[in-house]
């Protein structure tokens, strides 16, 4: 295996710098674990997020804990926080803002511009799937270009600025599914499942009580930008990029070598997931205090990452085909 790296001269990072940073990534992890039980890969893959400078959709039945997840993470890492309740009559100006016509005191009259909640650093989005397509299609510029216009006027939004949108189980009577546009602006898929039997104990017995625990601030906006910028300079091998490019091109039917994804996709992954999945890869060896990146970061969030970014054709979901046999296919040609 090559060990060349895709990194510049002038952009290598101190192993000092990465060891700090480690240690304080861990004690943010310590911090929200200790309210949120039993979840430890949904942290370590919203805290990935985070540094990756991305969104996250996170997926599960209710009372999983979501919200009070991201409510935690906004705590932990010193971010301004809101919440937008998404419910079938939210309209797209609840969310962005409006401008208001106001007079003077002179009798002049002229529009303000009102910001919505979405002028936040971490904006929550519960349960996103409970809002129309037009309300939720509002957040496309917004995610994207980290702007939004009203009136043809663009405002710009804080730094950093992310969106944690929780969702219910389609399934679940009284949602929308959300556009695929809008899906590709989510760097990850994250699956919320129920906490083992251990873990669900300890919540039992720390939540009912007198007193519950409270997380701390241990990071801030300004260390979060600086944890984004070096996650950029974080050296890459070519046998990972390799990897990535040929695991996204693998998901594609028209491009793909397997059976499996020509017969049961319908559209596979874009150049969008390629650089999601470049990114996180970087985002999880720092969690982790390494260096660079390897092929198991590879193989460990390609599922969160291409997830929902294919779709499975009706004639494959008729005959019992999974998007998780489509993706342990294509985890199987890492070797």
């Amino acid at each position: 295996m090559t060990t060349q790296s895709i990194s510049e001269p002038d952009t290598a990072v101190s192993p000092a710098a990465i060891e700090a940073l480690e240690s304080r990534l861990a004690r943010a992890r310590a911090e929200v674990a200790s309210v949120i039980f039993g979840q430890d890969s949904v942290i370590d893959e919203a805290l990935i997020t985070l540094l990756a400078g991305g969104h996250a959709l996170l997926i599960g039945l209710p009372g999983l804990a979501k919200t009070r997840l991201v409510q935690t993470l906004g705590v932990v890492l010193g971010l301004a926080d809101k919440r937008v309740q998404f419910t079938p009559d939210l309209m797209p100006a609840d969310i962005l803002g409006s401008e208001v016509l106001e007079e003077s005191p002179s009798g002049q009259r002229a529009f303000r511009f009102i910001p919505g909640p979405v002028f936040c650093q971490l904006l929550m989005a519960d349960e996103i799937n409970r809002a129309s397509p037009r309300t939720q299609s509002a957040l496309l510029q917004a995610m994207q270009e980290r702007r939004v216009s009203i009136a043809g006027v663009p405002h710009a939004l804080p730094d950093p600025f992310h969106v944690l949108a929780t969702q219910n189980p389609l399934e679940q009577e009284g949602t929308y599914p959300l556009p695929e546009a809008q899906l590709d602006r989510f760097l990850m898929q994250i699956d919320v499942g129920y906490p083992d039997a251990s873990a669900e104990r300890r919540m039992l017995i720390a939540t009912t009580g007198a007193a519950e625990a409270r997380p701390q601030a241990v990071m801030s906006a300004d260390a979060l930008r600086d944890a984004q910028a070096l996650v950029r300079r974080l050296p890459v091998g070519e046998a990972v990029v390799d990897a990535i490019l040929a695991l996204v091109r693998a998901g594609r039917p028209e491009s793909t070598s397997l059976a499996l994804v020509r017969d049961a996709v319908a559209w596979g992954p874009g150049p969008r997931a390629a650089q999601a999945l470049m990114l996180a890869v970087r985002a999880r060896a720092l969690l982790q205090g390494r260096l660079s990146p390897s092929l198991d970061d590879v193989a460990a969030l390609a599922p969160p990452i291409l997830r929902h970014r294919m779709a499975l054709g009706f004639a494959a979901r008729a005959d019992g085909a999974t998007m998780d046999q489509v993706l342990g296919a294509l985890l199987a040609t890492l070797g």
